[in-house]
């Protein structure tokens, strides 16, 4: 678990308010359940032979009313038990008439292997469309993703999809798996042989080389697919061609939670060395039923963040915005000293009442030292208080952002003085229009 230090945070911030903006552009809305749900949740939802479930949970008792309780290790679980637990859906019966597109973002926990980018307290975005049962909606998902990453400028992305049938199909490939591998043990590595019966499908996703030549010989879900998954799947390709999508299939894509059918994907790339992993989802029909007795269609995905930043991070990362509008200065000779304090305080206030974000500086310092932190707060413009300033009740605006040959000359390049002094009844006006007005 790490910590996210200011200098590193406003690049986090600048990658949230575009994930914000993306998101209710298609229409999600954001929802925020516990961190901490009891443990039977995850294990029903997730799958009590999954890794994360086995070895990857943070589990423990309550001392005060002796629950099991456990971190979330990811949303999707605790998403559907909350849509379920205020009827968002609107069940009526087992009907239901309000879908929902939901997104939750925020911290999961896993009690894994760190590396680079993947820590055991984690962030995650994960978006969740519930409700909605055709493959138009798949294909929504996966084409708003490759807007996001055109968004980011990433390139270096590709996509991989696969179709993983119904309950009734993959109980046929389990079991054509579990007679293959058997026949085949020896070769099996430890993990292999202990999913053989709990969860064979999850060998297919086994990294080890010596097991690829075996893997690839291995009974294909696709052979076991049925007439109303392969229409599914074959529309959503047909989807995705028509919005020129890119993308592989591969059958041996299974993802690492039970609760996936149908449509499963992942969006990596080859930046990140071997977990190349950046967006990982799929379509869930059987979550609601599991978790609360209701059947609901259901598709969704999961972005880390921080591997999401690193990715970023290798092309030059999201430029952050500035600290703020203005860094205000003040420094005063003794005669005058108090009154330019209480006149910095006053108009920091009064700017701040007007919709400008301001720093005042605190702490004292000479006239130099107030300005190299001015400069270092990222402000656009340093606002000067002094002597002088008092008594005409003026200020002085300074550019801190004015560069090149024109800031030589004492103007911007559009044009604007480097430094001007403005009356402070016209300040607010001035600010606007230095601030907000700028030409393209």
């Amino acid at each position: 678990m790490n910590d996210i230090l200011p200098v590193q945070a406003a690049a986090w911030e600048g990658l949230e308010e575009t994930l914000r903006v993306w998101l209710h552009s298609y229409g999600y809305r954001n929802m925020r359940t516990p961190v901490l749900e009891h443990t039977a949740l995850f294990a029903r939802g997730i799958g009590e032979v999954t890794d994360i479930v086995e070895k990857e949970m943070f589990c423990f008792t309550d001392r005060l009313n002796g629950d099991e309780l456990t971190l979330r290790p990811e949303f999707t679980a605790g998403v559907v038990r909350a849509v379920a637990e205020h009827n968002l859906l609107e069940f009526r019966g087992e009907q239901f008439s309000q879908p929902q597109r939901l997104y939750s973002y925020g911290p999961v926990f896993r009690h894994e292997r760190p590396q680079k980018g993947r820590y055991r307290q984690f962030h995650q975005l994960s978006v969740e469309a519930i409700g909605f049962a055709g493959p138009d909606v798949d294909a929504e998902i996966i084409v708003m993703l490759a807007r996001l990453w055109e968004e980011l400028g990433l390139s270096q992305i590709r996509l991989e999809l696969n179709c993983l049938g119904d309950l009734a199909e993959r109980q046929a490939h389990r079991e054509a798996l579990i007679t293959y591998f058997t026949a085949h043990a020896d070769q099996l590595d430890a993990d292999a042989q202990r999913r053989l019966h709990s969860n064979p499908l999850r060998i297919l996703d086994s990294k080890n080389p010596a097991l690829q030549s075996l893997l690839e010989a291995a009974p294909r879900l696709s052979d076991f697919l049925g007439p109303a998954s392969l229409a599914h799947f074959q529309t959503l390709q047909r989807y995705l061609k028509q919005a020129g999508i890119a993308y592989t299939l591969n059958p041996r894509l299974v993802r690492g939670l039970d609760y996936y059918n149908l449509t499963v994907f992942e969006w990596v790339t080859d930046q990140l060395g071997a977990q190349g992993t950046v967006c990982g989802g799929g379509r869930y029909d059987g979550l609601m039923a599991t978790l609360a007795g209701k059947q609901a269609p259901a598709i969704g995905f999961g972005i880390g963040i921080e591997r999401l930043l690193l990715l970023l991070e290798s092309i030059g990362g999201i430029e952050p915005s500035a600290g703020c509008d203005l860094y205000i200065v003040h420094q005063a000779s003794d005669a005058y000293q108090a009154e330019v304090a209480l006149r910095a305080f006053a108009v920091a206030e009064e700017l701040r009442g007007l919709g400008f974000a301001v720093v005042l500086h605190c702490g004292g310092g000479n006239f130099k030292a107030q300005m190299k932190k001015a400069d270092a707060s990222g402000a656009h413009y340093a606002l000067i208080i002094g002597d002088n300033e008092w008594l005409s009740e003026t200020v002085t605006l300074k550019s801190l952002r004015a560069g090149g040959s024109a800031a030589d000359n004492g103007v911007q390049s559009d044009g604007r003085p480097v430094q001007q002094t403005v009356a402070l009844a016209e300040l607010a006006r001035v600010l606007s229009e230095q601030l907000y007005d700028q030409p393209d």
